[in-house]
């Protein structure tokens, strides 16, 4: 069993040191850390609540710290406090769109900023490191389903900024130990089951959410882009990974890497793919509402499909997706949507 293993409860307070999370208040930061604290790890939550929500931290037990990855005082008085055995990254900017048109911006946030991160690790001998990674680093793929042999060759900034992030750890892997673990995720979706903390982004892009909102009238209408795909319904197929699943690989990667595992590089997806009218279709029958539609020509850059092969992950994390219908993830995107909080968070009361 890892250091960080399921180790029985009473003895997890002396056995096993904190874990910093960065953005820990965002949408699969969240999920991971709730689920982290359920298992009586030690949690502490580094975000600047631009992109996260305080909200989102709902276990009393988890430490938020409002700041920055890069201020480098803020971070080492942290590691002086809690003496971190691991690190979990989410902190980035993810809007594809932005990093081509601000792509400064992107190598800034999701590159130059974990390396000031690292940099504090490397000083606090921290050799853990849990990184949130992107198929976007594969770009257009070359074959499907996309295996971690498939070439990286990014088409934008942002997936260039995260594929930086893995250079980097590989490189201090080999120059003082450093082990990592980069997931790359497909399409994160769906919620907790229970409701209380979901998808909450300004502005919102991700499909399921959108469809919700064509649904709630949020929205005027859902607008698609292309029906001349070459797939079976002429509309893209995406591989739709529960936020659940994803938080459960993290975990899994921080046992592999504190119990002396080596470094990994893993896709993370169902490996099923999903067309853009199949989850409309999903929406629409869990909801049993109909969702207002408007089809446009295609966006400049968008593969026809995009579906992983996570056979990887299950060979060296033992991980696997357990939620591989599409409604598995829709029904609690619904819950989220139409319970108290009508999909999204209160406003933040802390400021960076």
């Amino acid at each position: 069993m890892g250091f960080f293993g399921f180790i029985p409860t009473e003895i997890m307070t002396t056995e096993i040191a904190p874990i910093l999370v960065t953005g820990g208040a965002g949408y699969i930061g969240s999920h991971t850390v709730r689920l982290l604290a359920s298992q009586g790890r030690k949690i502490v939550v580094l975000d600047n609540l631009v992109f996260g929500h305080e909200q989102a931290i709902v276990d009393p037990g988890v430490e938020l710290v409002v700041g920055e990855v890069g201020d480098q005082a803020l971070v080492r008085s942290l590691f002086e406090k809690h003496r971190f055995g691991a690190i979990i990254h989410f902190a980035a900017y993810a809007y594809v769109g932005e990093s081509v048109t601000d792509p400064l911006k992107y190598y800034q946030n999701n590159t130059a900023e974990p390396i000031k991160l690292l940099q504090v690790m490397q000083e606090f001998g921290c050799k853990v490191f849990v990184f949130s990674s992107t198929c976007a680093t594969y770009g257009v793929p070359d074959k499907l389903p996309i295996t971690e042999a498939n070439t990286q060759n990014p088409i934008n900034p942002y997936g260039r900024s995260k594929l930086m992030v893995e250079w980097i750890l590989k490189d201090c892997g080999h120059a003082w130990g450093l082990r990592s673990a980069c997931l790359r995720y497909f399409n994160a979706s769906g919620c907790s089951p229970d409701g209380k903390i979901g998808e909450d982004h300004n502005p919102e892009t991700h499909l399921i959410p959108r469809v919700m909102m064509g649904v709630t009238g949020e929205i005027e209408f859902l607008e698609v882009f292309g029906t001349d795909y070459a797939t079976p319904d002429g509309t893209c197929i995406r591989d739709y990974i529960h936020v659940e699943d994803l938080a459960d690989a993290h975990a899994r990667a921080l046992d592999h890497l504190a119990a002396g595992g080596e470094s990994v590089r893993c896709n993370l997806g169902t490996g099923v793919g999903v067309s853009v009218k199949e989850i409309i279709s999903a929406v629409e029958e869990v909801t049993g509402k109909s969702v207002p539609v408007k089809y446009g020509p295609r966006r400049e850059g968008d593969p026809d499909s995009l579906v992983a092969d996570p056979s990887l992950a299950k060979q060296l994390l033992g991980w696997e997706a357990t939620r591989k219908d599409v409604r598995d993830m829709v029904r609690p995107a619904w819950l989220w949507t139409s319970g108290p909080n009508h999909g999204h968070f209160p406003a933040n009361t802390q400021s960076a």
